[in-house]
């Protein structure tokens, strides 16, 4: 048979002390006069008795059960953001607090149902995510409890909402090739990728294109041109293909991500240019793609593990601010940028803008 679980009386009667005076020693209250001796022989008997307290319990007298709950669409199962769980599992603990994660796989029944059941488990407070940053919709079961959101652009909930610096990204990427010397030549492949569903873009494509461009008018240079493909490896390599075939050479590409790049990178050297002697590449994600491509590729990580950190962190913060928080992003530079052809030194070629 099951032993049976130690009860807060038992560990009472064992240190020679009330019930009441038990629980406030096992529950760290400060507000009741009880000495230390009692203390004392209270956290013994626990200790010997091995007493767990009964937290379902504890959250019905408390409204508190020190349990979150994360909520996404895709982003448990994603190849690409699983760093997001980690990074929250890790922070949660770091707070003493249990996370259950659920994935609806963008299911709204499924949504709705897997909230309620974490409402009747009294979770104190939600991480809501989405994969990547768009337009969402948190339900409305969520305005009345604490939360915060990852990647999720809801203009009507004032609550924290955690975010990649997109912005900043952008401004890495072509910093990168602004460094190396690089003013003309300079194309962009993918972008923000237009599509029927995204007319205007992927949001994060966006903010990225708003970066490069705010550093290129820095410099007083223009891009060369810009292809929109999906951010697939054989979409790239045919869009780099068709600018290839066209008799233009690149100086450089800016890669919406990594798998963008890899098109890219075959695009080029299947056409014998080489990298980056040829053709600079630089590429967004930093994902296992930029260390395994060859020559490595430089490219801007997407911080998930933080971001999963921070997203906890602010929702057991009582004194948590509404609004953007943003994480920053950082270039990694590895071995796919050097200076143009015939151009050695580039602090020589700076002319206006940053120096």
């Amino acid at each position: 048979m099951p032993k049976r679980r130690v009860t807060l009386a038992q560990v009472a009667e064992e240190a020679g002390v009330s019930s009441t005076t038990a629980s406030f020693v096992l529950s760290g209250r400060t507000d009741m006069r009880i000495s230390v001796d009692a203390q004392r022989r209270v956290r013994e008997a626990a200790d010997r008795l091995r007493y767990r307290p009964n937290l379902t319990a504890r959250g019905l007298r408390t409204n508190v059960t020190h349990t979150l709950g994360l909520v996404s669409d895709t982003i448990a199962t994603s190849q690409f953001t699983g760093e997001i769980i980690q990074g929250a599992v890790d922070e949660a603990t770091a707070h003493q607090r249990m996370l259950f994660v659920g994935e609806t796989q963008g299911n709204l029944d499924l949504e709705s149902r897997l909230i309620q059941e974490l409402l009747d488990r009294q979770v104190d407070g939600f991480v809501y995510a989405v994969m990547g940053p768009r337009p969402c919709a948190p339900p409305d079961l969520l305005r009345t409890r604490p939360t915060v959101l990852l990647q999720c652009i809801a203009d009507s909930f004032d609550v924290p909402n955690v975010m990649p610096d997109d912005v900043g990204a952008g401004r890495e990427a072509a910093l990168a090739l602004m460094a190396a010397g690089h003013r003309e030549g300079v194309y962009a492949v993918g972008a923000h990728h237009r599509s029927e569903r995204l007319p205007e873009g992927i949001p994060a494509g966006r903010a990225r294109m708003r970066g490069v461009e705010e550093v290129l008018d820095e410099y007083g240079v223009r891009l060369a041109g810009t292809f929109q493909c999906r951010w697939e490896p054989a979409e790239s390599y045919e869009a780099v293909s068709s600018l290839l075939d066209s008799g233009i050479r690149p100086r450089a590409l800016i890669c919406a991500n990594d798998r963008v790049a890899m098109g890219a990178y075959q695009a080029l050297q299947g056409r014998g240019l080489r990298i980056p002697e040829d053709t600079s590449v630089v590429s967004f994600d930093d994902s296992d793609l930029a260390v395994w491509l060859r020559p490595a590729l430089s490219s801007v990580d997407l911080p998930y593990y933080e971001m999963g950190r921070l997203a906890v962190r602010l929702l057991v913060d009582p004194d948590r601010k509404a609004g953007v928080h943003q994480v920053p992003m950082r270039m990694v530079a590895r071995d796919s940028v050097a200076p143009p052809a015939g151009r050695t030194d580039p602090a020589a070629t700076r002319s206006g803008g940053r120096a």
